[in-house]
């Protein structure tokens, strides 16, 4: 598949589910983030064995290309080839980004999460397609997650020409703080899937997400 940046305006990242009981639910609210505009959706599953992750992959692979969004597995190049997703996204302690992208080859979509700059840039010319930076905010999914700036966070951006979006934390409410950094979307978790009407959150978070991306589209353009 071909990657381009819009695909980053409204990053979902699902919740992990522990036993197949649990698969209609997440099923369902995953349609439910489709329907309101979710532009990527990744699936990252901690708990599952790798048999189960491909089964569900297979599932949600079904409901996003029904709806013509990209499936990104977490941490798994395994289960994403298995299940035929449209790529995979690796922390920076899991597989190289030149590894998974010699083994899935070019049109596989890599993502790769990046805290710093240095970090950044050795995943594009690793052949990323995209980064996923922070936390940005405090985030309920990843307590420990180490924050980032939102100066770092633009310097990160002004650093490589692939794409970017910040994750951690983020809201309908906070987004506008990231205005002006670069970013190009939002990766969000908490704040649609624990949303009480995930269509709702979803049409909600884009629409906000949009205004951020084009104030940072704006800001680009009068400092060039």
């Amino acid at each position: 598949m071909i990657f381009s940046r819009d695909m980053l305006l409204l990053y979902a990242v699902t919740e992990c589910i522990t036993k197949k009981e649990e698969e209609d639910g997440l099923c369902k609210k995953i349609e439910h983030a489709l329907q309101g505009g979710v532009t990527l959706l990744q699936l990252r599953q901690k708990k599952l064995d790798e048999s189960s992750f491909v089964k569900l992959a297979i599932r949600v692979g079904s409901i996003c290309r029904a709806y013509n969004v990209p499936l990104i597995i977490n941490d798994n190049l395994n289960v994403a080839l298995k299940s035929k997703a449209s790529g995979v996204h690796v922390g920076d302690s899991d597989l190289s980004v030149s590894l998974v992208r010699k083994t899935a080859g070019e049109n596989f979509i890599v993502g790769a999460t990046a805290k710093t700059v240095e970090r950044a840039q050795s995943c594009e010319i690793q052949g990323a397609n995209y980064l996923g930076v922070g936390a940005v905010f405090s985030s309920p999914t990843k307590k420990e997650a180490l924050r980032v700036s939102v100066d770092a966070l633009k310097n990160i951006c002004e650093s490589v020409s692939i794409p970017i979006a910040a994750i951690g934390g983020i809201t309908k409410e906070n987004m506008g703080l990231l205005k002006g950094s670069g970013i190009s979307g939002v990766a969000v978790v908490s704040s649609l899937f624990s949303a009480p009407d995930v269509n709702e959150a979803a049409r909600n978070l884009k629409a906000e997400a949009r205004k951020t991306v084009a104030d940072n589209a704006q800001s680009s353009y009068q400092r060039s």
